[in-house]
């Protein structure tokens, strides 16, 4: 049951990953285990694909969505049992960016992988990611843009953040941000796509 809901998540089957997640539920599977080895992986598989270029964001999205429709089934019972998520982050397209395609793509294949997300939207000035940085606790704050216009803002927020003592990763991504420009920043890691931005950010959580 468990591979049959990675392979439906993967295909973006909405209907049959909530369908597979209830009678898994119903046959006495842990919610942490549906989670563990049924949904997690399902994203990590398509990440693995994405980054080869064997599937595309409309492919991506979908799978996304089927993920997000199994997750809500899940939640009710993890947070019934203490299971926590695997870090919080607080994301969000930095001040002049109106772009959130690339943001919400990260923003659902984290969740996905089974972090807690705070969204900020779009067009956000850095004192609200410090703001909801501490108000959350969070263990990392994504930086999107999409113009090389607004690239500035980043290297802004990394300043806010280490003005203001506050010793949360920032980690950065967008059409046209480069690793160069990350480490000229002084950003604490760099993503070149989505699936990228889910294991940079899980590898910078655990490593806290």
């Amino acid at each position: 049951m468990l591979a049959a809901m990675q392979e439906a998540l993967i295909a973006g089957k909405k209907a049959e990953v909530e369908s597979l997640v209830d009678g898994a539920l119903a046959g006495g599977v842990a919610a942490a285990r549906i989670l563990d080895e049924g949904l997690i992986p399902g994203m990590e598989r398509l990440g693995e694909q994405f980054k080869r270029n064997e599937v595309f964001i409309p492919e991506v999205l979908v799978a996304a969505r089927a993920m997000q429709a199994g997750l809500a089934k899940l939640e009710p019972h993890l947070a019934k049992a203490g299971v926590k998520p695997r870090g919080i982050v607080v994301i969000g397209t930095v001040k002049g960016d109106l772009h959130d395609i690339g943001k919400n793509l990260v923003a659902m294949m984290l969740r996905g992988n089974g972090f807690k997300i705070v969204d900020l939207g779009v067009d956000v000035a850095p004192e609200k990611y410090l703001d909801a940085a501490r108000a959350s606790g969070a263990g990392a704050i994504a930086l999107s843009a999409l113009l090389t216009t607004t690239m500035v803002q980043m290297k802004n927020v990394v300043e806010a953040v280490k003005k203001a003592g506050l010793a949360v990763p920032v980690v950065v991504g967008g059409a046209p941000v480069t690793r160069d420009y990350a480490d000229r920043i002084g950003a604490d890691g760099f993503a070149p796509d989505a699936a990228s931005a889910v294991e940079e950010i899980g590898r910078i959580i655990a490593a806290r």
